[in-house]
């Protein structure tokens, strides 16, 4: 059922979706790695499809942890709504990761220490990335990480223009294989976004 819901909401939205099938655990392990579960008060994740990468972050997270989700699709906001219903300091959000600085205004978020990002760079309009990448840039804590996946390096010299370190590793094990870029600012630096 979630393989045909992913398939037809890829055939119908394929530069937002991004990929036919949802992605593997191997690559979810990857995608959490770098997370320190015991000091995150704060985490979000843009484009959650199905909830792949959900699924880790709801098992490794401390529980007092707020976990916020933005999922423009509206048939994956539908399928993760009544998937997570019930799930406590889980807050799943029917949006655009463009206005991320007003969904944290609303949640009462005033920083984040992760974010994780299913989101298609690649395909979304440049000036939607540039904005989603600005914000996020602005608004993770010292020491915090964006933690996206790509299936071609083509963007990550437009990645390295917000964050600069980005870290990359391959996972072969996923379809197609990925590439999963950590980003984090230096060290003496920290988001300064306004709330």
């Amino acid at each position: 059922m979630k393989f045909l819901s992913f398939l037809a909401q890829y055939i119908s939205n394929p530069r937002s979706v991004g990929a036919v099938l949802p992605s593997t655990r191997y690559l979810a392990d990857k995608m959490v790695k770098k997370i320190d579960f015991n000091q995150a008060k704060y985490i979000l994740e843009y484009g959650p499809g199905t909830g792949v990468f959900t699924d880790k972050l709801l098992q490794h997270r401390n529980p007092k942890t707020i976990i916020v989700l933005f999922e423009n699709n509206r048939e994956f906001y539908k399928i993760l709504k009544e998937k997570y219903q019930g799930v406590d300091n889980l807050y799943i959000y029917n949006g655009s990761a463009e206005k991320v600085d007003w969904y944290m205004k609303e949640c009462g978020i005033p920083y984040v220490d992760y974010v994780l990002s299913g989101l298609p760079f690649a395909t979304l309009p440049k000036a939607v990335s540039h904005k989603i990448l600005l914000k996020t840039s602005k608004l993770l804590r010292k020491n915090g990480k964006f933690i996206t996946f790509q299936y071609t390096k083509v963007k990550k010299n437009f990645i390295e223009q917000f964050f600069s370190n980005v870290d990359v590793s391959l996972e072969i094990r996923n379809v197609p294989p990925a590439m999963v870029l950590s980003c984090s600012l230096e060290e003496n630096m920290e988001g300064t976004y306004a709330i």
